[in-house]
């Protein structure tokens, strides 16, 4: 075998360096195109001066202080029943510090102050509003929904986790869940879909398998869910005293049992017209061990289950694992509308973006996805009847290029676009890319725990922050709105007619 000199190493290195310097001196900025395929070159700049990793500072979120209670000024006549607000001052308002803002045009300001007004009287007048908080994986498991809940259910009252799944797919700090292994999840934004697409307001039900031979004969099938407090939730999660099972297309007899601790409570029959329905009860008490036991020949879909106070804020996390928002417009609006109106949606808000911005290959693809978002935002608005909706946008996400983390080439025009159309549609928009810190901030996140090390999502720690940042940009706003309506109605006092 012959053997090599050093100066033979030498000459092939000198060789090779001659191919790849002209190829590296003129080779374009987005690399060669070759049958379609692109192969990159490290340029002559950047071979000339490489690219560093950039460091965030992060120093703002230390303000933002996710183990202090809300505001003394609007806890101070709090009970665990319902909250007292009290007359708001300027230094109250001025009290809270945001370093965001929810961009809004005029129809969204409209839209949100809408909101704002139910939201102050919502424990004055005994009642109970939903919000639906929409999201991606970035919310899944309840982890940035939990902690707005916990504010404004503080803030506002209210108490449980509101609409869970009935198959509840991803682990969750707010409850435990389980359920028998007949009960099939069927998802919108999956393969397992339902042939009639009546998911309700959560994109996701369930229905139970029957035994074919049994069901000629007459013979029901049982099925059963059962949910727990969990130790680890928000404390307002932990209690609840009101049940509602959503369920339609019910086309044959189906009993309903509900068990607190394996004793039977109450025995009653589903509503058999195929059309959505309701089945409600309260409960004295949050119950310990609830189940709910279904038995029929025919399973209905259940499109949720809601544990919830008896007045204030109730706040579902309704998590879509894998979408990009564009979901909405397929679900039948009859089983959507309804949920809502039952529910009384007030709020939506919606947090996608995350999971298009990877597949981004030009301008057109980025207006093309914000567009079809802003139908979705449409539709969503016509179920609901008009309640206000806040769109979160995405959050900076990295890709390691060139031997550095980098924020992905179009999350930023993806972020233009998104609130462009949001606002088009009547929505107002929190810049969640910005709060973090703007362009490739994730690795700072990062490194400082507060995300992992896929460079998208956030730990549980990062979300709480996350979450904080959004309340403050929201209560802010709803401060600044009280203030003000309480100058106007002043100001009427002042000048009686």
């Amino acid at each position: 075998m012959k053997e090599y000199q050093p100066i033979h190493v030498l000459f092939f290195l000198l060789f090779t360096a001659m191919i790849l310097l002209p190829i590296v001196y003129f080779a374009p900025k987005d690399g060669y195109n070759v049958f379609g395929i692109n192969i990159s070159f490290l340029t002559w700049e950047k071979l000339l001066n490489p690219v560093k990793q950039e460091h965030k500072n992060l120093d703002f979120l230390n303000e933002v202080n996710i183990n202090d209670n809300l505001d003394p000024e609007f806890l101070k006549n709090a009970n665990s029943d319902s909250i007292s607000l009290g007359l708001p001052t300027k230094d109250t308002v001025l009290a809270v510090k945001s370093k965001t803002k929810l961009h809004m045009n005029e129809i969204s300001k409209s839209n949100l102050f809408s909101f704002f007004s139910e939201l102050s009287s919502v424990s004055k007048k005994s009642k109970k509003i939903n919000i639906c908080h929409y999201g991606d994986s970035q919310i899944e498991g309840d982890r940035m929904t939990a902690f707005i809940r916990q504010r404004l259910q503080t803030q506002f009252g209210g108490a449980g986790p509101g609409l869970i799944p009935t198959i509840n797919a991803y682990s969750t700090i707010s409850f435990k869940q389980k359920y028998s292994a007949n009960f099939k999840r069927k998802i919108l934004f999956g393969k397992d879909k339902l042939y009639n697409n009546k998911y309700g307001i959560m994109l996701s039900s369930a229905i139970f398998e029957v035994d074919s031979s049994n069901s000629r004969k007459g013979i029901q099938t049982e099925a059963w869910i059962e949910i727990n407090p969990s130790n680890v939730a928000y404390s307002r999660c932990k209690a609840y005293n009101n049940l509602s099972v959503y369920y339609n297309s019910c086309n044959a007899r189906c009993s309903i049992e509900i068990y607190n601790n394996e004793q039977l409570i109450t025995k009653d029959t589903l509503n058999s017209d195929g059309l959505p329905h309701a089945f409600n009860w309260r409960f004295s008490s949050t119950p310990e061990k609830l189940k709910i036991v279904f038995k029929s020949t025919q399973s209905p879909i259940i499109n949720g289950i809601s544990i919830e106070g008896d007045i204030g804020v109730q706040m579902s996390n309704i998590a879509m694992r894998g979408s990009s928002g564009t979901s909405f417009g397929a679900v039948d609006y009859g089983s959507m509308s309804f949920m809502h109106k039952t529910l009384n949606t007030k709020l939506i808000i919606l947090q996608f973006g995350g999971n298009s911005v990877p597949h981004f290959k030009d301008s057109s693809a980025v207006k093309n996805y914000a567009y079809r978002f802003k139908k979705q935002i449409e539709y969503v608005q016509r179920c609901s009847r008009n309640a206000a909706i806040i769109v979160i946008g995405p959050s900076d996400m990295a890709q390691y290029k060139e031997g550095i983390y980098s924020t992905y080439k179009f999350l930023p025009y993806c972020v233009q676009q998104m609130k462009k159309q949001s606002l088009i549609a009547g929505a107002s928009y929190w810049d969640l890319y910005d709060a973090m810190g703007g362009k490739n901030s994730m690795f700072a996140w990062v490194n400082n725990g507060l995300a992992g090390k896929d460079y998208v999502h956030f730990s549980n720690k990062g979300a709480s922050k996350a979450s904080q940042l959004f309340y403050n940009a929201f209560i802010s706003t709803y401060k600044q709105w009280e203030y003000n309506n309480l100058s106007i109605n002043n100001k009427a006092d002042d000048n009686p007619e």
